[in-house]
């Protein structure tokens, strides 16, 4: 959480009085025609969502109000795995508002700024994931008329994509979609029927489908013109440009698929979203998410492990030398010999236990390090069959050559001047035999990197030999033994509590301050640390009281259950009790961040603050009652069990 929202003012300090214990406000993410999208944290359920506002200078319009409203509506009836789902749809004081599940990531236009184009098998991949969010629209008579990058969110941890933005989606009320006449979405996406004010149908969403896809593959627009008049008149009168032209690097089968969608004629294109996610589907088939500590560990391994075959050798190099100046009589040197040999061979062992290590902390097995593999290997022959072909070139063979000699000339010129006396041969041998040394050093040197830039020529693919390993009975041992005295995570890695992540901004904010307002506020950080404590034991509270009432409803009933029933009603209240204590002091800490936001924009006194923190010590003492009064709540459980 930040210290300071860059965009603090009046709004928004009034949206968080408005909500003030039900979600806590961190900062503007987003901001479209129709709203501005907050981060916040939902203080009784403690999940981050992003909370979409419609400014109350326009919620004052009752046409845009109603659009709104109906835009949360549309997409609250859509539950499916790549369309973000919504929450809640409310209207406080003067603010209305739908809170909508939070996906940490960026978007899809983000996504093509910031890297150019999507690989083909990604863009594959993304576009099928967005067709079957819109055929899950299309079955329950919804037309999005606004697909765009800018729509389309991707998950950072597992890339999924995942629409969002129904905001001039139109519902059917039977067999025809939309209004004719009514011209509404983005220029450069818009189908010519939308353009021209036609009915509209699930086809127009395909058609800007393939606009996205031509977008994705390319990272141009098809069509832009300097007006949006002149942008809608391309889409009526010109043919998209061919992909297979602009990019040929794209398979040929997607580029098919794309221009397809892109059809003038509606009639052309795919029926719907189903039927165009069913043809990607069958080009290109299924592909598995590999969450991204699974990547990051087979991408690193792969880098730094790239020449372990040399490390090898090496080690076993100095391991002969250290042998023959054994075997010669110099101690010191047959020492440092060995002491290469074995910072040769440990070195990569031990940097290999710390990554495993790393990656069995985040709570992968090696189940999970073997199936992201294999996925993976699957995905990079594909691509290496389109990029490279299968044959080597004389480049690789000079490569593998001057590798392959240089080492085995090194090696022989190292034998000979371990073993042989130097002193009692010819200068030209000696001389000869320390330029063989030398001359396979540089050589094997030199044709590394020819080596390794195509080794994708040949029969094996990088990684190939890591699945291997690691589906292997050694592999098993080493995944072992990287984990032992490894506790797992108690909590998913990142997580903190919202009262938590509250009181980190809070105390940012304070340490912010100047110094003489930080000693009149000298009591605030401890305020602050009791407050955490308290809505973290309302928390356990809460979570031991739903865990007592779950064993009543799993124990048999007996008699006439009219004990029972008072029982759980008891608990029931405990609980309920736990929850508006653990509300009250998120809501002080909310408060006190407000207070320390106010101070720092010019808008607060330190006076105000003291009284809040005043408040939250009032709050402290209803907490530590409530919590000296549960041993009436722990005497039920005896009274239950018996």
């Amino acid at each position: 959480m930040p210290e300071m929202p860059n965009n603090a003012n009046a709004d928004f300090f009034a949206l968080q009085e408005a909500l003030v214990g039900r979600y806590s406000v961190h900062q503007e993410i987003g901001r479209g025609g129709m709203g501005i999208v907050y981060l916040a944290h939902d203080v009784s359920l403690d999940r981050p969502v992003a909370l979409k506002l419609l400014p109350p200078a326009l919620a004052a319009q009752p046409g845009l109000r109603d659009r709104f409203i109906r835009e949360a509506r549309t997409a609250a009836k859509l539950a499916h795995p790549n369309i973000v789902a919504i929450h809640a749809v409310e209207e406080v004081d003067d603010f209305v508002f739908f809170v909508m599940a939070y996906v940490e990531g960026e978007t899809l236009e983000e996504r093509v700024l910031a890297r150019g184009a999507l690989p083909p098998s990604e863009a594959a991949r993304v576009l099928r994931e967005i067709a079957w969010a819109l055929a899950y629209a299309h079955s329950h008579g919804v037309v999005h008329r606004d697909v765009k990058p800018d729509n389309v969110l991707l998950d950072s941890e597992t890339g999924r994509a995942m629409v969002m933005d129904f905001g001039i989606a139109q519902v059917s009320e039977g067999p025809g979609m939309t209004a004719v006449g009514e011209v509404l979405g983005t220029a450069e996406f818009m189908s010519p029927e939308q353009a021209s004010g036609e009915e509209v149908d699930v086809r127009t969403d395909v058609y800007a489908l393939g606009v996205l896809g031509h977008y994705v593959l390319t990272g141009r627009l098809p069509f832009q013109g300097s007006t949006v008049a002149a942008t809608l008149a391309q889409h009526l009168t010109q043919p998209a440009p061919s992909l297979t032209v602009v990019a040929p690097e794209v398979p040929a089968p997607l580029a098919r698929i794309v221009e397809r969608c892109l059809e003038k004629n509606r009639e052309a294109r795919f029926d719907d979203g189903e039927k165009l996610a069913e043809e990607l589907s069958r080009t290109f088939g299924e592909r598995r998410v590999v969450p991204v500590p699974l990547r990051s560990f087979i991408e690193q391994s792969q880098e730094r492990f790239k020449g372990a075959g040399g490390w090898a050798f090496f080690g076993l190099y100095f391991f002969v030398l250290s042998v023959g100046a054994a075997l010669a009589g110099i101690p010191l040197a047959s020492a440092m010999g060995a002491l290469f040999a074995i910072a040769m061979g440990a070195a990569p062992v031990g940097l290999l236990a710390r990554m495993t290590r790393a990656l069995r902390k985040a709570g992968y097995d090696r189940g999970d390090l073997v199936g992201a593999l294999e996925a993976r290997l699957q995905a990079r022959r594909e691509e290496m069959s389109f990029e490279l072909g299968a044959q080597k070139t004389w480049l690789d063979r000079l490569g593998y050559g001057m590798v392959l000699g240089g080492l085995g000339a090194m090696t022989l010129g190292t034998a000979a001047a371990a073993f042989l006396d130097l002193s009692s041969m010819p200068g030209a041998a000696a001389a000869g035999i320390g330029a063989l040394t030398l001359g396979g050093f540089i050589a094997s040197l030199a044709g590394m990197p020819l080596a390794f830039l195509r080794m994708g020529h040949g029969r094996r693919l990088p990684g190939e030999r890591w699945l291997k390993f690691w589906k292997s009975k050694a592999g098993q041992w080493f995944f072992h033994i990287s984990g032992l005295r490894l506790e797992r995570p108690a909590v998913t890695p990142g997580y903190r509590p919202t009262e938590m992540l509250i009181g980190t901004a809070a105390d940012r904010l304070f340490e912010g301050l100047p110094k003489e307002t930080r000693r009149e506020l000298g009591e605030l950080p401890a305020v602050i640390r009791r407050l955490e404590d308290d809505a973290q034991r309302m928390r356990r509270q809460m979570d031991e009281l739903d865990g007592l009432v779950e064993e009543i409803d799993a124990t048999p009933e007996r008699g006439d259950g009219g004990e029972r029933v008072e029982l759980r009603a008891d608990l029931e209240k405990a609980r309920s009790q736990a929850h508006a204590r653990m509300t009250e002091a998120v809501s002080a800490l909310e408060t006190i961040r407000l207070g320390l936001l106010r101070l720092h924009a010019g808008e607060g006194t330190v006076a105000g603050l003291t009284a809040e923190l005043g408040n939250a010590r009032e709050i402290a003492q209803h907490i530590d009652r409530l919590v000296a009064g549960r041993h009436d709540v722990d005497a039920l459980a005896p009274s239950h069990e018996n």
